[in-house]
């Protein structure tokens, strides 16, 4: 073998003394260290699929499971691409972008980390795998581009089959809805116990629920009762991205027209919905009203307490002096209207919409006892007395403790107790204190 030096000295024709000046300065040259190639290591590109279950259990069919896509890589990346499989027997959907950001290994290394999520639908029960997604990454390799294909391992995703008798994905009614938690919020413009016949309100309910897509929440509700008239309005939708993973939001609307004038109750609308955390069938409600009979009390507490002015304040006591005197000269008898106070009223109705017979008659009991002549002119009144007997009957009557409770009409009934009620005042007895006087004229 020959040298690089012997072979330089023996095609070129040098002297003796170049010879060795070239042989040194080649020597020199290989030992000044070369640009090294950047060489790709197994561990320094790799990509991982994480399914999240719910409540760590198989998931039933159409309830949501989140694949995260997780990439740590230590070269430069300079182009990439995700190729995801075809997920065949799941409907699917990318939630928000993909993130990039820089990571810490455990060797104090600084990586490029990868991140997209993707929500899957499995469409029936089953064992399935999840074919590998693929990141074709462009790299910097020595200064020259590289493209290279990092693929993620199979997964295995069983879906489970509903057992219960009741419910499930693929039952017609009620609708399927796995979420996380469901909550109901519930708006009326304006109040519906201040409208009257012929005016409107609109109802505004927000359906809210952890967990799912906004594609996956129900129809809007029917809301439809004896004695209104309802306009359905447009549906809303969105999906909310949270750190937590999406929160679905639908909003639904209604203009609501009472078309009698009579206190008309709205029952509650349930929502029945599967809880995925703790695997059981829940329900959300959207809360009972009432629509018309609260106008006098708003009315009442809407007006503002002006301070009166010294002229009228002295004229009210005027007329009050001069309107005692005339009850002392003319008799005290006449009519009065009473009625309960707008708290007592409000909490009736409340107990009322809740259907709570035991709220309702806890709040009565009170104004029983505190407003004896309402009392009696209630019990006075025999569609009043018999339901106030009929509420009784159901609280405290029933021989076994499983007897079926009485249908009590309890928002007709605090509709009747929040009327006015004309009273009877009670005429002055002229002969009260004629035993103070001593005998009278003729007896004596």
């Amino acid at each position: 073998m020959v040298s690089l030096p012997n072979l330089v000295a023996r095609t070129l024709p040098l002297p003796r003394g170049r010879v060795l000046a070239s042989r040194l300065i080649l020597s020199l040259v290989l030992l000044v260290p070369l640009p090294a190639r950047a060489e790709i290591d197994p561990g320094d590109l790799t990509l991982t699929v994480t399914p999240e279950r719910n409540g760590n259990a198989d998931p039933f069919a159409r309830e949501m499971v989140l694949l995260r896509i997780h990439g740590v890589y230590r070269q430069t990346i300079l182009l990439e691409e995700v190729i995801q499989p075809s997920l065949a027997n799941f409907s699917w959907t990318q939630l928000g972008r993909d993130t990039w950001s820089k990571t810490r290994l455990p060797d104090g290394q600084v990586a490029i980390a990868f991140e997209r999520v993707v929500a899957i639908f499995p469409h029936h029960p089953g064992d399935f795998t999840i074919e590998p997604f693929i990141h074709r990454l462009t790299v910097n390799d020595g200064g020259k581009r590289l493209v290279v294909d990092v693929p993620s391992a199979p997964v295995t995703l069983p879906v489970a089959t509903w057992t219960k008798p009741v419910g499930g994905p693929d039952a017609k009614e009620p609708w399927w809805l796995p979420a996380k938690d469901v909550t109901i919020t519930d708006s009326w413009s304006p109040d519906p116990e201040t409208v009257k016949i012929g005016e409107t309100t609109r109802r505004i309910v927000t359906l809210e629920a952890q967990g799912m897509v906004a594609e996956g929440l129900p129809p809007r509700p029917v809301m439809r009762t004896r004695g209104i008239l309802t306009f359905a309005g447009p549906v809303t939708r969105e999906t909310i991205i949270t750190p937590a993973g999406p929160v679905a939001r639908a909003t639904y609307q209604w203009d609501v027209r009472p078309a009698i004038a009579e206190i008309i109750p709205l029952d509650a609308i349930s929502i029945p919905w599967f809880d995925t955390v703790s695997r059981t069938l829940r329900e959300a409600e959207i809360p009972a009203r009432q629509i018309g009979g609260g106008l006098p009390d708003r009315e009442d507490e809407a007006k503002p307490i002006l301070p009166a002015s010294p002229v009228i304040v002295a004229a009210s006591a005027l007329f009050a002096f001069g309107l005692g005197l005339a009850l002392l000269g003319f008799g005290g008898g006449g009519t009065a209207r009473r009625r309960l106070d707008g708290r007592t009223r409000r909490a009736l109705r409340r107990a009322a919409a809740a259907r709570d017979a035991k709220a309702f008659r806890a709040v009565l009991a009170p104004a029983l006892q505190g407003e004896p002549a309402l009392a009696e002119a209630w019990r006075a009144r025999a569609d009043v007395a018999a339901a106030l007997s009929a509420l009784d009957g159901a609280l405290y009557a029933r021989t076994a403790p499983d007897a079926p409770a009485p249908d009590l009409d309890l928002v007709g009934l605090a509709g009747k107790l929040s009327r006015p009620v004309t009273i009877a005042r009670a005429a002055p007895n002229s002969t009260r204190l004629a035993p103070l006087d001593g005998p009278s004229p003729a007896g004596r």
